[in-house]
């Protein structure tokens, strides 16, 4: 109540004021200007009571908001500075709210906002929150108005009046929440139309405003906002997650109907641990912390038991992860069911970020769930799946830490039962990435320890080694994730895998077999090696040694269906060549495979690549197939089987391929082997020198070589004569090598001339072969002539010629 005083005092200032009231109705806009200047020095600025005061405001109200709709902008700025040093300094506001509140809903709730300049239309909303800030609860019979005002200057075009707006709306909900709440749904629309705008402030300002808007509403407009708040998660701004982050801790505490929203507001939270801002996954974690604090004691009946006796943390957590509170890790359980549909739908959504995010998300619910996954697998295992083939690396390692989670809270005994089908049948769960399974069994097995693992193993080698599995792609991916599994097993179980040594060997040679980068191949060369070490092996060739029985009669189990397309015949290459000597030990066991496989009636591309890998092999026969000196035994069996019967004329390009291979094979026997089959060797070769390939005629001239050479004066006259003639054909052959090659094998030729051969008889043959001889002395190639003029070709005739010189008459 004002005082006697403090009237006289105001009724001086206002007779004072008389003529400048006055001229608040000039026409003269500066009149009006400095009128309004010296009520604000003679009242605001004056130190007078507060008594008097409330008099002058109450005395000037009227004159005052008459002034807010002057035509000149700096008029009605002046008013609205003084209205707001009056309510700042009067002891009793709110009995200006009856004229105030509706003057300020004219001006600015209207269906057109009265106000033009964004400036003045900033400065009233100001005078709003000081308002709300001095009256308080006093406002509820304002309300209509201020939300009238606030659905119309939330969505202003100016920034800093939508953030000025927010703030009232979150003075309005917190002073009078009992009557807030009827109004409060009309605030979403506009709030949420406002909630992107491309200032960051203005999301912050919003984001805030529905926080406190929700929390003081009836409750029903939840599910209305949490698609805007989740949208905020990815916010390229820092304080606006982080603002998201309090709102929604706020809500898992505060609101009325939580329990309701549980499994819709603790994924957004949850998202929050996850944010790459240090600041907001601190802040996150508190607030969950609190969230399962309170829901802990809120349910503290419901909860004994487990508190009583409370069970260990599972070993996983002994890495350094800190295991979440016991109220926590139950709120996740009991909503679990709710939250894995969505989390298997935004999964597969088509913006990177959701998808990372909802990946992100999944590896905090299981860390909660722990065993509670079990039940869940099914669903969980279908979600990696599809998440482990996403092109994203951020979605793909997340998942993978998510297997590997699986791995250590389920056991294996009922992971296998549901993985180990979709391995086997990889098209059972995405035809477009067959390596999927794959993938989340090498994070599983990861995620796994050695002791359960251990009774599983022979389980998990068949597996890995049955044809449709480790043959069933060609992909990169698909043995790039074979691999992973086969080192997850070796790094998890170590000495265990000797049990399944044998079965991973097939798998890392399949993979050999099938990879098309020699990358794929090293690993796998040093998962071999891993293979070996684990077993205490002290090379590949132990390992080898160890299984080849059972590797030959696997792929003995299938050679009569080889075709030129069969992964087998390069299983046995990688075989062959990765066992180097201990291939010689298992001679008995290879040599039947072999010669089955080159059957003439066989496929002939697949008999070529047979013969390439024998051609390889022999060459360096001491290191491989004759390490033990035992080759020479089966010797006419490699002839007489397998090379001789490739030999034999037939049309077609890929028949002549086939026999220049065998070509090479048997000038690769010729050049460190005595045989027994020389005659019938000699008539093969001498029917290869018409060969219409190149390479054929020039391997044919120098296996004939390599057969003179080893026959020494041997062979008859009859198989002697024979060769010379279809020799010199070949010195006039359109190839110079093979040509040079034909000259070397007669001049060879001349040294298998032993005292058997009769020269009288013979004597037709060698005039003809002489004369011949000498003709290509005058040869237009010079290597030609060089090579007919050497010393090494007529130190051959030269010594034959003791035999025959009186024939030849040579001197």
């Amino acid at each position: 109540m004002a005082t006697a005083g403090d009237e006289r005092a105001a009724a001086d200032v206002l007779k004072s004021l008389a003529r400048h009231l006055n001229c608040l109705n000039d026409d003269n806009k500066s009149a009006r200007r400095r009128a309004l200047e010296a009520v604000k020095r003679e009242t605001v600025e004056q130190r007078l009571s507060s008594g008097a005061l409330q008099e002058l405001f109450a005395g000037l109200l009227k004159a005052l908001l008459k002034c807010l709709s002057d035509p000149a902008e700096t008029c009605r700025d002046a008013a609205i500075q003084i209205l707001a040093g009056f309510i700042r300094a009067a002891p009793r506001p709110e009995d200006a709210l009856p004229y105030l509140m509706p003057a300020l809903a004219q001006r600015l709730g209207g269906k057109e906002i009265l106000e033009p300049a964004e400036e003045l239309r900033l400065a009233l909303m100001e005078t709003l929150s000081l308002v709300l800030e001095v009256c308080g609860r006093q406002l509820a019979p304002y309300l209509d108005d201020m939300i009238k005002i606030l659905q119309r200057t939330i969505t202003d075009p100016f920034p800093e009046v939508k953030k000025e707006s927010c703030k009232c709306a979150i003075s309005v909900a917190q002073s009078i929440p009992d009557h807030f709440h009827l109004q409060a749904e009309s605030l979403l629309k506009p709030l949420l139309q406002t909630i992107s705008h491309q200032h960051f402030q203005v999301r912050v300002s919003v984001t805030q405003a529905v926080g406190a808007v929700i929390q003081h509403s009836t409750g029903k407009n939840v599910d209305d906002v949490l698609s805007h708040l989740a949208q905020r998660l990815f916010d390229d701004s820092p304080r606006v997650r982080k603002a998201v982050t309090i709102v929604v801790g706020d809500w898992l505490l505060r609101l009325p109907d939580r329990y309701s929203y549980f499994h819709k507001l603790i994924p957004l939270l949850l998202s929050s641990l996850s944010d790459e801002i240090p600041e907001i996954r601190s802040l996150a974690e508190d607030l969950w912390k609190q969230v399962g604090s309170q829901w802990e004691k809120e349910n503290e009946d419901d909860l004994k038991d487990k508190m009583d006796f409370l069970l260990p943390a599972p070993v996983l957590y002994t890495s350094g992860v800190e295991r979440p509170g016991l109220g926590c890790r139950e709120l996740v359980v009991r909503n679990l069911s709710k939250l894995l549909p969505a989390v298997g739908r935004d999964i597969g959504d088509w913006l990177v970020q959701t998808r990372v995010k909802t990946a992100q998300l999944l590896r905090v619910l299981l860390l909660h769930a722990e065993d509670h996954c079990t039940q869940h697998l099914q669903s969980l295992l279908t979600v990696l799946y599809r998440a482990c083939a996403d092109p994203e690396t951020d979605v793909r390692a997340q998942c993978l830490e998510s297997a590997k989670l699986l791995g250590g809270f389920v056991s294996p005994e009922v992971y296998l039962k549901l993985l180990l089908p979709h391995v086997e049948d990889s098209t059972s769960c995405s035809s477009a990435s067959p390596w999927a399974p794959l993938v989340v069994l090498g994070s599983v097995l990861r995620g796994s320890s050695r002791e359960v693992l251990e009774p599983h193993l022979i389980k998990i080698g068949d597996t890995l080694s049955h044809p449709e599995v480790c043959q069933g792609s060609q992909q990169a991916q698909y043995l790039d994730q074979l691999l992973v599994c086969v080192d997850a097993v070796l790094c998890v179980c170590q000495v265990d895998c000797a049990v399944i040594s044998l079965q991973l060997l097939k798998v890392l040679v399949s993979v050999q077999s099938l990879a098309s980068q020699q990358e794929q191949c090293s690993k796998a060369e040093e998962s071999v090696r891993c293979l070996c070490e684990a077993q205490g092996l002290s090379g590949a060739c132990e390992l080898y040694r160890q299984h080849m029985t059972d590797l030959l009669q696997w792929l003995s189990d299938s050679h009569h269906t080889w075709t030129s397309y069969s992964i087998q015949k390069t299983q046995l290459e990688i075989i062959a060549m990765q066992s180097g000597p201990v291939v010689g030990e298992f001679l008995p066991a290879l040599l039947p495979l072999l010669k089955s496989c080159l059957e003439p009636s066989r496929d002939p591309e697949m008999r070529l690549h047979i013969f390439t890998m024998l051609s390889k092999l022999l060459l360096d026969s001491s290191n491989t197939l004759d390490s033990q000196g035992r080759f020479a035994e089966y010797m006419e069996l490699v002839l007489q089987d397998l090379l001789l019967p490739n030999l034999v004329w037939r049309s077609g390009r890929s028949a002549a391929a086939v026999r220049t291979a065998a070509l090479s094979c048997l000038l690769a026997v010729l050049h460190g082997e005595v045989l027994s089959v020389e005659e019938t060797l000699s008539t093969q070769l001498i029917s290869a020198l018409e060969e219409d390939s190149k390479l054929a005629r020039l391997l044919a001239c120098r296996s004939l070589h390599s057969l003179l050479k080893l026959t020494t004066q041997r062979l008859n006259t009859d198989s002697l004569n024979k060769i010379y003639p279809e020799l010199l054909k070949r010195v006039d052959d359109s190839s110079e090598d093979v040509r040079v090659e034909a000259l070397k094998s007669l001049s060879t030729w001349f040294s298998s001339l032993g005292k058997n051969y009769d020269t009288q008889s013979c004597r037709p043959h060698l005039e003809f072969l002489f004369q011949q001889l000498l003709l290509y002395m005058d040869d237009p190639d010079t290597k030609i002539q060089d090579s007919v003029l050497g010393k090494d070709f007529f130190g051959s005739v030269h010594t034959h010629t003791e035999y025959c010189s009186e024939t030849l008459h040579t001197p």
